[in-house]
């Protein structure tokens, strides 16, 4: 019985030992995995996030190019699809998140009123 129990008394004192050691192999692993995050992980998040912005604030006369490499301008804005005038009279549906790249933005269009307002307001800077 005698040499049962002193296995038991060295295997319980290696334990604590043990754990360190498992730490020890386990941080290269964890180094690892944070170098991927930084430099792989949330690059890419971060790339899908912009994208996600253009697609959102795509709108009417934006000229943009699609994953297919098709370069046109947007006529008309739904929901999930966009209608992108390719060629005179030559348009297409494409989904939006097929859009790569939006080439020339639109302006916003300004209402008549703030026109108006503007011109005003030259007028009045020049007396």
């Amino acid at each position: 019985m005698p040499a049962f129990l002193d296995s038991v008394t060295l295997a319980a004192a290696g334990g604590a030992g043990g754990m360190g050691a498992l730490l020890i192999q386990l941080f290269p692993f964890l180094l690892i995995f944070v170098v991927f995050y930084f430099l792989l992980i949330r690059p890419q998040q971060q790339r899908v996030k912009k994208h996600r912005e253009m697609v959102e604030a795509l709108q009417r006369g934006d000229e943009v190019v699609t994953a297919g490499g098709l370069i046109g301008k947007v006529t008309r804005v739904a929901d999930g699809e966009l209608t992108v005038e390719l060629a005179q009279g030559v348009r297409v549906k494409v989904v939006r998140q097929t859009i790569s790249e939006v080439r020339a933005r639109t302006a916003p269009s300004r209402s008549r009123r703030d026109e108006d307002d503007s011109e005003g307001s030259d007028e009045d800077q020049r007396s």
